[in-house]
């Protein structure tokens, strides 16, 4: 490795999450007052904008701000989805060439890895200067090797608070309420759902992952069950369930970039299934919402484990740049073995998290449309304790007669 000042590129890709600023700041905290960089560069919209030249000073901003910025959700640098072809990877290399960038860093999903792995890849195949490093986000939890994700506390702390809120709503209105979450193809964020079970009749009564073959016949028998047993029912549905055929039940046919289905901007999965519990089981009250971006990056609802380590994952990349390892890699986070939750981030190659996805752990599936208890323990670490909810010890009231004698003493006094 050359021992001049080096040059370093940050780029934010994919969907958003609530602390994937934190991730951005880690890595400008740590590089900033390194007098071994020589610029911090940050390309709005990712490979978008370093392809345009669009780019911007990292150290311009001061630390009061920066800490701000860490705190807000949503990508502050502007996100892209973007699968860059040959012809475009070959005018990334050369862009990094032309700034004498000797870091590229990917904040991203899998997606991000993938392309990560690529520029690296390339970069290697041609003996190229370059480190490429990959710093991991997603609300879906379905990156491979890594324990859990930064964004995937925060998403599925607000998925538990919102089914808390929907619970004492059904309780008090009865009916049936379908609710569709985010996963694709894991069902991390809807197992999350469980998180809000206070009591033993509390929603969601019925948890349905992409994990578990799809039948509408049996949902509906499965629904019709909890309404008979407790008079009302709550459903948490991943968008990305499907039939024995392996058909996404909720897919429009439209594609994102990657190839990937797109299924969170319809509400096609909640209207069916609310329509056919209407039409089939004779429910009339029968609502359905599909929680969509709103899980990616909803303000004031942040896990603080989930900050924190999206915070480390970045400020992690960094030390290991810094510690001239040239290959670059993917950062991941290992559960410590120990009483008290903690865990620390490691390195592996970032062609390991590219792409392929991960789906919600087998442990975790009970049987039946649920999910087990052994995911409640794994999960409340990174979601953080809950609002607490409680109901009315509710008992019949009915007006007992009056003594005569005293009735008409007290009309006298009147």
């Amino acid at each position: 490795m050359k021992k001049q000042r080096q040059n370093i590129l940050i780029g934010q890709s994919g969907g958003p999450t609530a602390v994937i600023n934190q991730s951005l700041w880690g890595l400008v905290s740590t590089l900033h007052g390194e007098r071994a960089v020589r610029h911090l560069l940050g390309a709005r919209r990712g490979v978008e904008g370093l392809l345009a030249g669009d780019l911007v000073d990292l150290r311009a901003t001061g630390r009061r701000r920066w800490k701000a910025v860490a705190a807000t959700p949503g990508a502050a640098l502007g996100s892209v989805r973007k699968k860059p072809d040959a012809a475009e990877c070959a005018q990334l290399l050369e862009r990094l060439d032309e700034l004498e960038v000797r870091h590229f860093v990917y904040i991203g999903g899998n997606d991000s890895a993938e392309t990560a792995s690529i520029i690296g890849g390339l970069a290697r195949a041609q003996g190229r200067e370059l480190s490429v490093w990959h710093v991991p986000k997603t609300i879906d939890n379905d990156l491979r090797v890594t324990d859990h994700c930064p964004g995937y506390g925060s998403a599925a702390r607000f998925v538990a608070c919102a089914f808390l809120g929907d619970e004492e709503d059904n309780r008090s209105l009865g009916g049936v309420k379908i609710n569709v979450l985010m996963g694709r193809d894991a069902g991390w964020l809807t197992a999350a759902s469980v998180l809000a079970r206070t009591r033993k009749d509390s929603a969601p009564h019925l948890v349905y992952a992409p994990e578990r073959v799809f039948d509408v016949a049996a949902f509906l028998g499965d629904v019709d069950a909890v309404v008979k047993r407790i008079g009302r029912c709550v459903v948490a549905v991943s968008e990305g369930v499907r039939d024995a055929s392996g058909a996404p039940i909720g897919a429009t046919g439209e594609k994102d970039s990657h190839g990937n289905l797109q299924l969170s901007g319809s509400g096609h999965l909640g209207d069916f299934l609310a329509s056919a519990v209407k039409s089939r089981l004779g429910i009339k009250r029968v609502r359905a919402d599909t929680f969509g971006y709103l899980q990616r990056s909803f303000a004031g609802c942040v896990s603080t484990v989930d900050a924190e380590e999206a915070f480390a994952a970045g400020a992690f990349a960094a030390k290991a740049m810094l510690k001239g390892r040239e290959v670059g890699g993917s950062v991941v986070l290992e559960r410590e073995a120990r009483k008290r939750y903690r865990s620390r981030c490691r390195l592996v190659e970032v062609s390991k998290l590219a792409k392929a996805t991960r789906p919600l752990d087998e442990r975790f599936l009970a049987k039946g449309p649920d999910i087990a208890r052994s995911f409640v323990d794994w999960a409340m670490p990174l979601v953080g304790d809950l609002p607490q909810v409680e109901t009315l010890e509710l008992e019949r009231w009915s007006p007992r007669p009056r003594a005569r004698g005293r009735g008409r003493a007290r009309a006298g006094l009147c």
